[in-house]
């Protein structure tokens, strides 16, 4: 798609400003919280649902389930109807199931709740590349990473402001809270952003059907997503089972796992950094640095296992590496894919997302049932093995094994 056509989808060619970059930024951090809200309340929830230890991991899983399902049936419409509208559209799907999820008084209900907060939290995902549609492409991976840098502030502010929140209010709180927040979102979203109308001639059905032409099509998609997918899965392994881990133990307070999930958040400033990195055309190396910092950080927690104190300190260091890790190369592989074109663009960062959090579904559950049978040595080898089916796959991406096809694959220049 020209550049004309680009701006001549949106009602009058904007540009992307500053506070509108910090707007969306924040707007995404808010929304994605949603997905994360439960990993560290995994305790306290269990009890209040009648949920077992060994099936406590379904409890974040549910609800990445959900996002998958939004990714790949309600994103791509970002390309067929006016984006304002829908992200209205999946935010009100997203308040109706954190309201049922404060009010759920047993798993059935928690879980059909987990999954609407799920597919409504992709309203994110239609702001990403609604984003990078008003960039020019010189400046797209900075503006890409400055608005994931919300995004995941989002994500990992969520784990400390849920505990914190449910230390004071309880768990139900944290649900009702956000449900607020999300009809405040609408209020301040559909009036504020620039209205975009896709100049698509497709039909949903046609859209639909595209999805798996695009991943057969696109190989840079298909790498980037698995790239990530085994980074979001160590990641979301890693924080369901840490929560319990330092509950069991360290016998840690809600508030004491807040502070611990804090440190997390240091993993954001990966996210700009990648963004700018990667105009410059260092993807494919920060790409194999990312991975390598994934894997290194769960055999970080292994050091000084016998000294309570050193350990708790070498796990933070651990979950500032890993965040860092999953972040920037987040924006690394939204950079390669968003250059694949605006008119695709919605049902591309769809598959990407879809195929990542799938991977993110699959940690979480497979961090339940490993800690729950084999403790954090178990969990942790789960973790492991997920870095290394990346490495192993990025070293067909080198240039002595791809030559010019990786370099094309990564998305470099």
């Amino acid at each position: 798609m020209s550049k004309q056509t680009r701006l001549q989808s949106f009602s009058n060619p904007p540009a992307m400003t500053t506070r509108l970059m910090f707007i969306l930024a924040a707007a995404c951090g808010l929304i994605v919280a949603n997905l994360y809200y439960a990993q560290p309340l995994v305790g306290p929830i269990s009890q209040s649902a009648g949920i077992s230890p060994s099936a406590s991991g379904l409890i974040v899983t549910m609800t990445q389930i959900g996002y998958v399902i939004g990714l790949l049936f309600i994103v791509p419409l970002s390309d067929l109807v006016e984006n304002r509208r829908l992200v209205s559209m999946a935010l009100g799907v997203a308040a109706a199931g954190l309201t049922v999820a404060a009010l759920a008084n047993g798993k059935a209900m928690f879980f059909a709740a987990s999954v609407l907060i799920g597919a409504g939290s992709v309203g994110a995902q239609i702001l990403v590349p609604y984003a990078a549609s008003l960039a020019s492409a010189d400046q797209r991976g900075r503006i890409v990473g400055n608005i994931m840098s919300g995004l995941l502030l989002g994500i990992m502010l969520a784990r400390p402001a849920a505990s914190l929140t449910a230390g004071m209010l309880g768990w139900r709180a944290v649900f009702l809270l956000s449900a607020v927040l999300m009809g405040l979102m609408i209020m301040l979203l559909l009036p504020l952003l620039p209205k975009r109308i896709p100049q698509s001639g497709n039909r949903y059905p046609e859209i639909l059907q595209s999805l798996w032409q695009l991943l057969q099509t696109k190989p840079v998609l298909r790498r980037r997503a698995l790239y990530q997918a085994c980074l979001f899965g160590s990641f979301s392994l890693f924080w369901t089972v840490v929560p319990l881990w330092l509950s069991d133990h360290f016998h840690a307070s809600q508030n004491e796992i807040a502070v611990f999930a804090l440190v997390g958040v240091a993993g954001a400033v990966a996210a700009p950094i990648a963004g700018r990195l990667a105009d410059k055309g260092w993807t494919r190396r920060l790409t194999g640095i990312a991975i390598v910092t994934a894997g290194a950080a769960f055999l970080l927690t292994h050091a000084f296992a016998g000294n309570r104190i050193l350990s708790v300190i070498l796990f933070g260091a651990a979950a500032i590496l890993l965040d860092m890790a999953v972040s920037g190369n987040l924006v690394l592989g939204q950079q390669a894919i968003y250059a694949l074109g605006d008119e695709i663009r919605g049902r591309v960062n769809g598959l990407f997302m879809a195929i990542f959090f799938a991977g993110g579904a699959l940690g979480s559950a497979v961090g339940g049932w490993t800690y729950a049978h084999g403790s954090w040595m178990l969990a942790s080898l789960a973790g492991l093995t997920l870095p290394v089916l990346a490495l192993l796959y990025y070293l067909t991406e080198l240039p002595g094994k791809s030559g010019a096809a990786g370099k094309a694959l990564s998305g470099e220049n």
